[in-house]
């Protein structure tokens, strides 16, 4: 998440690979003008119908497939497209995809909760935003707009967001146990047994320690990023 760094990586090693600058160029530019869509439809669904009931139906097809590309970005920090840590944005990424598939798409019940409205608009802004820094970034300058933007917006985002995943799995959970979705029960071949509303809570629990140290992290980037831009325009 530490943008310098992403910054420092895609430019020194893709000045040297002209083949890969294209594609990071090419996959960036299509997730600004997929996420940039996404918002499109939730505004214009929101001040037609002035209701945050039946976001999640006009946005899910669009927001499936570019949370779901989000896993290439894995394979970028695997074989060194990108110097990112390939554990943080493995779980970053594959968090995301648990909430996408394995909550609002899995469970109908959660479609209509306010909470599956707060964790899109967080989700669509934030990525708005970060695929711009890093396409401005690949291309040249990043303008400073967008990179206070990336460090600012956050601070209200990241708890919006978070506290919809949390409000839209709570909400799930009364349907996963009623009906043992991918849950299974014992006896079976393998003598194991999984029950799926247990590990929506284990997930849900593993915010309390995982969120503040992110935010925090957060901050200090942007001390680092923000305050040493402003500090050099004073000085």
């Amino acid at each position: 998440m530490a943008a310098p760094s992403a910054r420092k990586t895609q430019s020194n090693k893709t000045e040297q690979n002209p083949t890969v600058l294209a594609y990071l160029i090419a996959y960036n530019v299509a997730q600004v003008l997929g996420w940039s869509a996404i918002m499109l439809a939730l505004l214009g669904h929101l001040f037609v119908e002035w209701d945050y009931k039946g976001v999640y139906e006009k946005v899910s097809p669009l927001l499936n497939i570019f949370q779901t590309a989000a896993l290439l970005e894995i394979v970028h920090c695997a074989v060194g497209m990108v110097r990112s840590n390939v554990m943080l944005t493995a779980f970053q990424v594959i968090s995301r995809i648990f909430v996408t598939w394995g909550v609002a798409y899995s469970i109908p019940e959660v479609h209509d909760i306010f909470g599956v409205t707060m964790f899109i608009f967080a989700w669509t802004l934030t990525e708005i935003i970060r695929y711009s820094f890093y396409m401005f970034s690949l291309i040249g300058e990043v303008p400073y707009a967008i990179q206070w933007c990336r460090y600012t917006f956050f601070i209200v985002l990241y708890p919006i967001g978070v506290t919809g995943e949390l409000l839209s799995m709570w909400g799930g959970l009364p349907y996963v146990e009623e009906t043992g979705l991918y849950s299974v029960a014992l006896p079976n071949a393998a003598n194991m047994s999984f029950r799926y509303d247990y590990y929506m809570k284990f997930f849900m629990f593993m915010y309390i320690p995982v969120f503040p140290q992110l935010y925090m992290h957060m901050l200090a980037q942007r001390r680092k990023v923000i305050g040493g831009a402003e500090k050099a325009k004073t000085d």
